[in-house]
């Protein structure tokens, strides 16, 4: 009945009532009651391992994709970029499409499983690709390559590559958004056992992610480059078969959360229903029966009551109980006219989250340029290391990954407990102080970039040889190198816990998407201050960002994007200081 009080909520944010958990019986689409509790780190190593090998697949492909184009399909510098940057494009969008069907239709599990097939299909045509002559030009030499002489690729090797790269993306699409979801469904939250376990997994997976860019950096763009292109794109199939098989043995211990359809249905019936009773007044002090607070659908997730808050205080209408709104088994007769208190509240969770996520976009800016200007900076300096060492300009992004690889289990092992001894947060410090610690590093990065490129361009003016080379080791780029780890460490992971934590259960899966989706808007602004700072400092003459980087004022460059990540910090600020945060535990 409309004002009596149901079993108790969750303080996340939850959009729609949370389901039951799935019994898994031989038809995995059949669901029932489900009593037995999350499996907790015992599920975590069959669904993070198919994400790991899933990646381990993809980035091994996307890590000497631009050489593959330019060797075995003859094309130029402009055609393969534009192919890469494409298949980047859409494999970033990609996810906020498959959240979205994962979260209103698929569930997660079944959503990771078409992803994971259509990967393995994508990973199958390519490897095909290196193995039969036909699907691609015949062979040139390296010196008729440079001249432009190759026979170029026809309309039907273009078509199958094309194709590749579209399966590729569909499975991007079914695995990015929904495994960090899905592995969260395996913990119990209402324990504290469950509650570390689930902080863990974050830095955990971020960990997993960077070993594997490891991998693929050395050992598989080795193979690819000095072997074979053929077993250098077949080991990451057999990975991915691999990956598949892993998904499949856990399938007897997941928790399965069911989809309980449209959620922007839900959300939108939020807005219109308080739109629709804009004049009317909310009572000072509500009572039972003046809103709709129906009971729950019994979850393990739910053990707090979710009340109703004066933020956003106009979309409470939409729960406002007017004459015989309520049928008499206590459900609303027009959803469009009447929501529940918990889908009014979720409604205001999503927009405490907008401005933390528009935020974040700017806040990228300093990763962006570590992977692109940074090794034009490498390219001219000295790459020898020791006698016999030279180390390729393009690799130097490992010391970033090493550095992630060093930290991350030292943060979360040594220096989270610490921490938390002291403020009595479970994790230390917030969510949200995470990621403002990542744009400080963020910041840090890009003025450290500017005195180095300073000195290295000084270096290469005065001392430098006929081919502009500074006699400069590459190593002093270490430095920004690792402040970028830790800036990513931070931010990065501190977003997938933020997103994972306060975004409606089901809609677990988009929130997670939008990690994806701001690395897209992130680059689009990039190009886009490039493209303005280029322009606007060639009409003196003396462009920033000339093609000579000894000529140009790079270091300026960097100082600028330090100065727009400051004004970005401070508004992430105002938003953070504003939100209302919830999730956080206090220890005992």
């Amino acid at each position: 009945m409309a004002g009596k009080k149901g079993k108790k909520r969750s303080e996340t944010c939850n959009c729609f009532p949370l389901s039951d958990e799935e019994n898994v019986t031989s038809d995995l689409m059949d669901t029932t009651l489900n009593q037995r509790r999350p499996a907790g780190w015992r599920a975590i190593p069959f669904v993070l391992g198919n994400e790991t090998f899933e990646r381990l697949a993809s980035y091994g492909l996307m890590a000497n994709f631009m050489v593959y184009l330019e060797r075995e399909y003859h094309m130029n510098q402009v055609e393969a970029a534009t192919i890469l940057n494409g298949w980047s494009a859409a494999s970033n969008f990609a996810p906020v499409i498959g959240a979205y069907v994962s979260d209103a239709f698929m569930g997660k599990f079944w959503t990771i499983v078409l992803g994971s097939f259509s990967s393995l299909l994508g990973m199958m045509i390519m490897t095909l690709t290196a193995l039969l002559p036909p699907l691609r030009p015949p062979p040139c030499a390296d010196e008729d390559l440079q001249q432009g002489q190759c026979i170029p690729y026809n309309g039907a090797q273009l078509g199958v590559l094309m194709v590749s790269l579209c399966w590729l993306s569909i499975g991007t699409g079914g695995i990015k958004p929904c495994s960090i979801p899905f592995s969260v469904d395996q913990f119990d939250l209402t324990t504290e056992e469950g509650r570390k376990g689930n902080n863990s997994f974050y830095n955990l997976y971020y960990t997993t992610q960077t070993i594997v860019l490891l991998i693929t950096q050395t050992v598989v763009v080795y193979i690819q480059n000095d072997i074979s292109w053929a077993l250098g794109f077949g080991i990451p199939t057999l990975c991915m078969i691999f990956a598949i098989v892993l998904f499949f043995v856990g399938t007897r211990i997941y928790v399965y959360i069911k989809p309980k359809g449209s959620v922007v249905a839900g959300v939108a019936q939020v807005f219109v229903a308080a739109y629709k009773k804009r004049r009317f007044y909310i009572p000072v002090d509500g009572v039972d029966g003046q809103f709709y607070d129906p009971p729950l659908t019994t979850s393990l997730l739910c053990v707090r009551e979710l009340h109703l808050t004066t933020q956003y205080r106009f979309l409470n209408k939409a729960a406002l109980v007017i004459d015989d709104e309520v049928n008499l088994d206590g459900s609303c007769k027009n959803p469009w006219m009447l929501c529940t208190i918990q889908q009014v509240e979720d409604v205001k969770c999503l927009l405490n989250i907008i401005p933390i996520w528009v935020t974040s976009i700017l806040g990228f800016l300093a990763m962006n340029q570590q992977g692109t200007f940074t090794v034009s900076q490498a390219l001219k300096m000295d790459l020898q290391f020791g006698s016999t060492i030279k180390i390729p300009a393009g690799s130097v992004g490992v010391i970033t990954l090493i550095a992630i690889a060093v930290w991350l289990p030292f943060y979360d092992r040594v220096l989270v407990p610490a921490l938390e001894k002291i403020t009595k947060l479970e994790g230390g410090i917030t969510v949200l102080q995470r990621i403002g610690v990542g744009n400080l590093f963020s910041i840090l990065t890009m003025l450290v970039s500017g005195f180095i490129e300073t000195k290295r361009r000084n270096s290469a003016l005065s001392h430098g040889g006929p081919d502009g080379v500074a006699p400069m080791s590459v190593m002093w780029l270490t430095p920004q190198l690792i402040l970028i780890g830790f800036a990513e460490i931070f931010s990065i992971v501190g977003l997938i816990e933020f997103y994972n934590k306060q975004f409606p259960e089901h809609m677990r899966s988009i929130g997670n998407s939008l990690i994806y989706l701001t690395f897209s808007l992130a680059s689009y602004a990039s190009n886009w201050i490039i493209s303005i700072v280029n322009d606007v400092t060639g009409r003196s003459g003396s462009s920033w960002l000339s093609g000579d980087i000894n000529t140009s004022k790079l270091d300026k460059f960097y100082f600028l994007i330090a100065g727009i990540s400051l004004l970005d910090f401070v508004v992430f600020m105002f938003c953070a200081r504003r939100y209302h945060y919830r999730g956080s535990v206090r220890i005992n």
